[in-house]
């Protein structure tokens, strides 16, 4: 196991992905002053991102099913836990972009080789009404499933 982002577990099997991009902002606004540096104030954390990109070969990793079950997690517009693979609990994130391309494609029009990359954003956790609840992860990837064949 690579990462989850909720029941959803990056794996070799599903979306293993190549690289990841980790982006954290803290706000500092400043205000202009006349004959003197602009003053800045520290206002707190600000905006958290985490990229995620890489190359799926259906043959060998996961494919579309995979991404789509990212998708339908992404319709809920909810918060999920991420959870790295060495057990840090990195916080509640929402899904905020899925982008995939395809080439290589097999008679049938299937892609042999799905390139994605997928953009996390941390929402505060004490917003409890972005967070999945208990129902709605119960659902797990065998519901998501079924729902997209």
């Amino acid at each position: 196991m690579m990462m989850t982002l909720g029941f959803f577990v990056f794996s070799r099997l599903t979306v293993p992905y190549q690289a990841s991009q980790h982006d954290m902002v803290w706000r500092h606004p400043t205000n202009s002053r006349v004959g003197a540096r602009p003053s800045a104030q520290f206002l707190g954390v600000g905006d958290e991102t985490l990229t995620l990109s890489g190359v799926l070969m259906p043959e060998i990793t996961g494919g579309e099913l995979s991404l789509e079950a990212l998708r339908k997690m992404a319709d809920t517009g909810k918060a999920y836990p991420l959870i790295e693979g060495r057990g840090t609990v990195t916080g509640f994130f929402v899904i905020e972009k899925i982008s995939r391309g395809r080439s290589e494609f097999f008679s049938d029009g299937a892609a042999r080789r799905i390139e994605f990359t997928i953009e996390l954003k941390r929402v505060d956790e004490k917003n409890t009404s972005l967070i999945a609840n208990e129902n709605l992860i119960g659902l797990g990837i065998s519901k998501l499933i079924r729902g997209i064949l």
